[in-house]
C-alpha cells in the first residue's frame, strides 16, 4: 500500500482524549453516557477499550468523529489532533479530516453501508473526496482495497451492492472503505464481530501492516480480551461511562486490580481452565439516566466498602503506567499488601 503520508515515530501522540462528556437529552431526563473520559492514541500502537455493552465505548468513538448531533447529544471536553481540538470545528472543516486523517470501522456493516450505491462507488467516493483522484484512479484505489482485505474477485465485487455479500465480506468492505486514503487515526469498533477466526486473524494481521508502514494509531473497542491481548498494547477499561482502569497490555493481564477487571477476565472460558461454569458478574450496568453517587460498580462488588456507595472513586497510579479508580485497591495499599511489581511491557 503507497501513501505519500509518512509514518510518525513509534509512540508520538496522534489523538488526545480530554476530560470528555457526553450527555443526551431524553424524554425521561438526561442519559450521560461518558463521564470524564481521557485516553491518547499513539502512532504505531493500539489502545483497546474494553468494557460490558453500555459502558460508553462506541459513544466516545462517535464523539471523536464528531457523528453525535446536538441536539440530543451535548459533548464536552476536548479531542485534540496535532493540537486542534475537532470539538471546536465546523463542519466543513471536519469533513475534511473525518475518513481521511481519522477513519472509523462501524460495528454494523449492513446499516453503515449505502444500499443503493455499489461497493466500488462507496468505496471509490471516498478516495476522490479526500485525495483529489480521477474517477479511474479511484476505482481502480477501490479494487486494490477489496483485494487487500482479502476479497475474492475484487474487479466483479467492486459492482455489486451490499446486499449481495456475506455479513463477513461487507464488514471487510467496512475495513477497506476506513483504510481506503492511509488515515494517521483509525477507530476499529467490535472490527471482527462477524468474521470467522482465520478472517479474524488476516484482518488484525492488516492492521498491524498499516501502523508499520504508516505509523497509524488504532483504537480497538471489543468484548475479546483474546483480542486485547493479541492485538494492543495498552487497555483503558470502561464502566458506566467512565474509566475504571488503564494499563500496559502485559501489565493489566498480569495484575489487574479492579474488581470489575478481573470479573471480565474470570469470565472469559480461557481464564477458567479449572472450572466447567464460567464465573458470572452478577447484575447489570446501570442505566445511563440513573443518577450515580460512589462507585457505579459498587452494587455488583464483592469487595464494596461503605465509602464505595457514597464516594467517587479517582484514578490513582499503582505502579508505572498503571491507573485505577478502587477504594479497595487504595486500602490494600495502605495496609501493605502491595499489587504484585511487574515491568509493564509493550508489543513489538
Amino acid at each position: 500500500m503507497t501513501s505519500t503520508r509518512k509514518a510518525l515515530p513509534a509512540g508520538t501522540p496522534l489523538l488526545e482524549v480530554q476530560d470528555l462528556h457526553v450527555r443526551f437529552d431524553t424524554l425521561t431526563g438526561p442519559a450521560r453516557s461518558v463521564n470524564g473520559v481521557s485516553y491518547t492514541v499513539r502512532a504505531g500502537q493500539t489502545l483497546g477499550v474494553v468494557g460490558e455493552s453500555g459502558c460508553g465505548k462506541s459513544v466516545t468513538a462517535l464523539s471523536i468523529m464528531r457523528l453525535l448531533s446536538a441536539p440530543p447529544a451535548h459533548v464536552t471536553g476536548a479531542v485534540l489532533l496535532d493540537g486542534t481540538d475537532l470539538l471546536t470545528l465546523g463542519e466543513r472543516e471536519m469533513r475534511r479530516i473525518r475518513g481521511n486523517r481519522i477513519s472509523m470501522i462501524f460495528q454494523e456493516p449492513m446499516t453503515s453501508l449505502n444500499p443503493v450505491l455499489t461497493i466500488g462507488r462507496q468505496i471509490a467516493e471516498t478516495v476522490r473526496l479526500h485525495q483529489g483522484a480521477s474517477h479511474a484512479e479511484a476505482l481502480a484505489r477501490a479494487i486494490d482495497m477489496l483485494r487487500l482485505v482479502q476479497i475474492p474477485e475484487p474487479e466483479r465485487r467492486a459492482n455489486e451492492y451490499p446486499h449481495q455479500l456475506s455479513g463477513g465480506m461487507r464488514q471487510r468492505v467496512m475495513i477497506a472503505l476506513a483504510l481506503a486514503c492511509n488515515p494517521e487515526v483509525l477507530i476499529a469498533d467490535e472490527p471482527t464481530t462477524a468474521l470467522d477466526v482465520t478472517i479474524q486473524a488476516q484482518i488484525l494481521d492488516l492492521i498491524r501492516r498499516l501502523q508499520q508502514e504508516l505509523g497509524t494509531g488504532v483504537v480497538m473497542i471489543t468484548h475479546d480480551l483474546g483480542v486485547v491481548a493479541e492485538s494492543c498494547h495498552r487497555v483503558v477499561v470502561m464502566y458506566a461511562g467512565r474509566k475504571v482502569e488503564e494499563a500496559n497490555v502485559a501489565d493489566l493481564f498480569d495484575r489487574p486490580l479492579h474488581p470489575y477487571t478481573r470479573a471480565l477476565m474470570a469470565s472469559m472460558p480461557s481464564m477458567n481452565t479449572g472450572s466447567s461454569r464460567l464465573t458470572e458478574i452478577p447484575g447489570l450496568v446501570p442505566s445511563p439516566q440513573q443518577p450515580q453517587r460512589g462507585c457505579a460498580f459498587a452494587p455488583r462488588c464483592a469487595q464494596a466498602q461503605a465509602r464505595c456507595h457514597t464516594e467517587m472513586p479517582r484514578l490513582s497510579a499503582q505502579g508505572a503506567d498503571h491507573f485505577v479508580a478502587c477504594f479497595a485497591v487504595e486500602t490494600r495499599q495502605s495496609d501493605g499488601v502491595a499489587p504484585v511489581d511487574s515491568t509493564p511491557e509493550t508489543l513489538a
